[in-house]
């Protein structure tokens, strides 16, 4: 049994002290030696305004005990709910007073949780030299903190996993509504000493107490706030609670107790019951949650709290879960993929606008994006090739068709593809697409071999250049193309691009958070039961007869996917509304 969660006595001097004086070591402050520390906050419209004040005061006050500047500790603050927002970065700041000055203006973005876009773009921008950080030939250790009150919107542990490989120490700290299973997922190992959950933004200085114990070595006992009833123990860089004989510690290791209501047997819990001051309290075993009346359990659904890795869809049965892949396909040995593109030849190359106005936020989402097709393509030189390049105001191939032969390859060079930003000359990005991106030189397969050219162009902007030259030059080369507009992409311009009918090829998303919702038209116009590649064989264009069958099937499998753009739009908005009332 779990027992006593919280002594009042405690609650009330919490309140009465200030946040600040709170937070604040006696003493020198501590001299770590050189480190980057990064902040990520949850500032999602789950977080009340009081809750965010308090987690603004918090930072304050953790600050006041570090040995900031440009030779020790550099810190940088980023908020995160549906976007990613910069506070400042590592090189910003040298003074804790501007810091403190940084936070206090700080205004809550208010919308959802998106997590693990966050923890991509700490780990990509963030902790970037760039932004300020030391290299990583320095050897300067590089922490992040995520403070967090509710269940991510996206995937964690993958883009966790990536950071933790980078060197990025990472320590999740849940508030309230946290869920557990995702602080795991999130926190460097070993566990018990990266994931902190308190039960409120009032209790978060209990993890500044500790945090700052692991930084600087300190008896956090003699500190004080340790909140031990009876006895509390130091060890190196933390600190337990310890009872006085005929008492037990309780469930939130500070208490000790003596009455066991539980024992009265009539708590009526379905699962367990653990005693506290005001009496027994309910608590449900692992993978159920607690329903409203207080005593009962139900089954918790895994899909939703677990990164369960499912391709296609996830479905729960009782402790545990299965993935499903759609009608006509198969679920693959790993017990989570689907069949791929196994039969399809295609030669696709993606041209994707770096300008200013896109922003490194979303030109993250672009990156994962990118990724996300590559997933369901068989990626080789036999099958699918990829090529992709960045334009802004100039063109720069970020890797040729020819290049990687395998999918982890070209995620890989995704993922390290640096923003560029300035101008949008897209006319310049087509032209080198018809003059280098398709030759055999950058790895297109031969004309006479018939694989289909396909060309994907986003961009969120107008171009400042003229495209219709070479945007009707690619089309006379065969080259099937592709327009998505995103923001404020113009509308004649896209058209201009695409194949025709412009209708079928031109789509548009409002954000470039959308463009996720766009995966299930290309897949099926790129995979072989369905697709442009589907059962090429490698003919003789001198065949006419192989050839006219070839273009019929290209051209109505890349109508079907443009045809359904629209209706995927309309599913995004009621998806979001859906996630608003929840949360």
């Amino acid at each position: 049994m779990r027992g006593l969660l919280c002594s009042p006595l405690l609650m009330l001097l919490l309140f009465l002290q200030p946040w600040e004086t709170q937070l604040q070591f006696a003493g020198p402050r501590c001299r770590t030696g050189p480190l980057d520390l990064v902040f990520v906050i949850d500032s999602s419209r789950s977080v009340r305004p009081f809750e965010f004040e308090t987690m603004r005061q918090f930072l304050v006050g953790l600050l006041r005990g570090l040995d900031v500047g440009p030779n020790a500790t550099r810190v940088g603050v980023i908020q995160y709910s549906s976007q990613v927002q910069s506070v400042f970065p590592l090189g910003a700041f040298s003074r804790r007073e501007d810091m403190e000055r940084a936070i206090r203006a700080l205004v809550p973005l208010a919308q959802g949780t998106m997590t693990g876009l966050a923890i991509q773009y700490a780990m990509n921008v963030a902790f970037s030299v760039a932004e300020g950080a030391r290299p990583p030939e320095a050897r300067v250790p590089r922490v992040a903190v995520i403070v967090t009150d509710g269940r991510p919107q996206d995937r964690v542990a993958e883009v966790a996993a990536q950071a933790r490989a980078r060197g990025i120490e990472i320590y999740a700290v849940g508030v309230q509504r946290a869920d557990v299973g995702s602080l795991r997922a999130m926190a460097s190992p070993p566990l018990d000493e990266h994931v902190f959950l308190v039960e409120s933004f009032d209790l978060i200085q209990e993890f500044g107490l500790q945090f700052q114990g692991r930084l600087c070595g300190k008896d956090l006992c003699a500190e004080g706030g340790h909140g031990c009833q009876h006895q509390c123990v130091s060890t190196p860089g933390t600190f337990h609670c310890a009872c006085n004989p005929g008492y037990q510690l309780a469930a939130d290791n500070k208490s000790c107790l003596v009455v066991d209501h539980c024992s009265f047997g009539n708590h009526s819990c379905q699962h367990e019951c653990v005693s506290t001051f005001g009496g027994p309290r309910c608590y449900c075993r692992e993978g159920h949650d607690l329903l409203p009346d207080g005593r009962s359990c139900q089954a918790r659904d895994l899909c939703n709290g677990v990164d369960h890795g499912c391709e296609f869809q996830c479905v729960s049965e009782g402790l545990s879960y299965r993935c499903l892949c759609p009608e006509g396909q198969q679920l693959q040995a790993d017990g989570k993929s689907c069949n791929r593109c196994r039969e399809g030849h295609v030669d696709l190359v993606l041209l994707v606008d770096g300008s200013k106005s896109v922003r490194p936020q979303n030109f993250e989402l672009v990156k994962r994006f990118v990724n996300q097709i590559v997933d369901f393509l068989d990626v080789s030189p036999e099958g699918t090739r990829v090529g992709l390049v960045q334009f802004s105001s100039r063109v720069r191939t970020e890797f040729p068709l020819g290049r990687y032969g395998t999918a982890a390859e070209v995620k890989q060079a995704v993922l390290a593809v640096e923003y560029m930003e300035r101008g949008t000359m897209t006319g310049l990005a087509l032209r080198h697409m018809v003059e280098h991106s398709f030759s055999e030189a950058q790895g297109a397969r031969p004309r006479a071999l018939n694989v289909p050219r396909v060309g994907l162009v986003f961009t969120d902007g107008r171009s400042q250049d003229d495209i219709s030259v070479w945007a009707a030059r690619a089309k006379e080369e065969g080259i099937v193309m592709y327009a998505v507009g995103v923001g404020k992409a113009v509308e004649e311009e896209l058209r201009q691009i695409a194949s025709e009918p412009a209708e079928l090829h031109v789509s548009y998303s409002p954000d470039f958070g959308t463009m996720t919702h766009l995966l299930d038209n290309l897949r099926g116009s790129i995979c072989p039961e369905e697709g442009i590649g589907a059962g090429t064989e490698l003919q003789s264009p001198c065949e006419c007869e192989n050839l006219v069958e070839f273009q019929g099937r290209t051209l109505g499998a890349l109508e079907k996917l443009t045809q359904n753009l629209a209706q995927l739009t309309a599913r995004l908005e009621n998806l979001e509304n859906q996630l608003a009332t929840q949360k």
